[in-house]
């Protein structure tokens, strides 16, 4: 554990090198925007928040810029039809996270007028808003002394301190000691300075020492191992899971299927396909339309099939193409639409190996 007196001047050290290098972020108000009276917009920053989860600030930069252009307020995207706000979504992941979205979106217009909660603890009772969201929404937009822990600043303070415990099991030990150096003055300067220290300077790969504003107080680089920082679990090797996906096509339409709201993809529109499998299906065709003559098209992977990567799991689709004169019961679309409705990446790239548009 580091001293008081340490730790009074980690944080002048790293508030003054936020003021001077901290990111510039289309939803940030930096300390020299509070200075002329901006304050932070909660619902600005809570999207950001959700949109920034398990994927890159360049990647989630576009979906907020359209959100906030369609949706100025808490209340508008309350307001939304949800497939317009599932298909806007289509292409962030984790899908479960657009349906909270818009969950969370009509409580806070429902039982708090459109104004969202003051308090970490507040903010924890909406869906989809978990420690790190809530924290951080708390600190940034209501100063609020709050522990903000992500990947990032777990990262740093496995170096500062040399945390021998492995990830995942090191999580508590590695919030406790946050805690303890989180300034109870800019919490919210605080909180976003830590995550651009992790995210530009003390970074998975070759970080940049000699730029840290925490390196005098670094044990990791004091014994020059930061990179074996922090500690990790032997990986599991991922596994495969198979399926087949119909694309179904009648003139100028296409027959699409929205999946179940539970379970992965949920809410999204997708293919027609079979369960997804440990091994190929059998018999695909028993889960197709009652027709003849499919074809089964080349992916673009070396096996022919289109493969997507989930968190837990790699999948592998096997495509199949076919025309009808006919129109079984089903969501038909014209295919000019595609482009526009909420098909997650996976179902896109097997558009794309059909030469259909997404």
């Amino acid at each position: 554990m580091k001293s008081s007196t340490d730790i009074r001047k980690m944080r002048d050290n790293l508030l003054a090198w936020y003021d001077a290098q901290g990111r510039t972020l289309p939803w940030r108000v930096r300390p020299e925007d509070r200075a002329r009276g901006i304050t932070p917009d909660p619902y600005a920053i809570w999207l950001s928040e959700i949109m920034s989860q398990q994927t890159t600030i360049p990647h989630a930069t576009p979906y907020w810029e359209k959100f906030l252009a369609e949706f100025p307020t808490v209340i508008d995207l309350a307001n939304a039809d949800r497939e317009q706000v599932m298909a806007m979504w289509a292409g962030l992941g984790y899908y479960a996270r657009a349906r909270n979205l818009y969950k969370c979106a009509q409580i806070v217009r429902d039982e708090f007028g459109g104004v969202f909660p003051q308090s970490e603890s507040e903010l924890l009772k909406l869906p989809g808003i978990g420690p790190y969201t809530a924290a951080t929404i708390a600190a940034i937009c209501f100063d609020e002394a709050t522990n903000i822990v992500d990947g990032n600043v777990e990262r740093v303070i496995s170096r500062i301190f040399r945390v021998q415990n492995p990830l995942p099991k090191a999580k508590n030990e590695l919030r406790d000691l946050a805690r303890a150096l989180a300034s109870p003055k800019r919490a919210g300067d605080y909180g976003q300075a830590l995550m651009d220290l992790g995210a530009t300077v003390c970074t998975p790969t070759s970080p940049k020492c000699k730029a840290c504003p925490w390196q005098t107080f670094c044990a990791a680089f004091k014994a020059g191992d930061p990179t074996d920082f922090p500690k990790k679990m032997p990986k599991k090797k991922q596994p495969i899971r198979y399926g087949a996906v119909f694309i179904l096509l009648r003139g100028e339409e296409i027959l699409l299927e929205r999946r179940p709201d539970t379970g992965l993809l949920g809410g999204m529109t997708g293919l027609p396909g079979t369960e997804w499998a440990s091994k190929p299906p059998k018999d695909p065709f028993a889960a197709a339309p009652a027709m003849r003559n499919w074809e089964k098209l080349d992916g673009p992977e070396k096996d022919g099939r289109v493969k997507h990567v989930f968190t837990h799991f790699e999948l592998r689709l096997d495509i199949y193409r076919a025309e009808t004169a006919q129109k079984p019961d089903g969501h038909w679309v014209a295919v000019a639409t595609l482009p526009d409705q909420a098909v997650p990446t996976a179902y896109k790239k097997a558009l794309r190996a059909a030469g259909l548009p997404t």
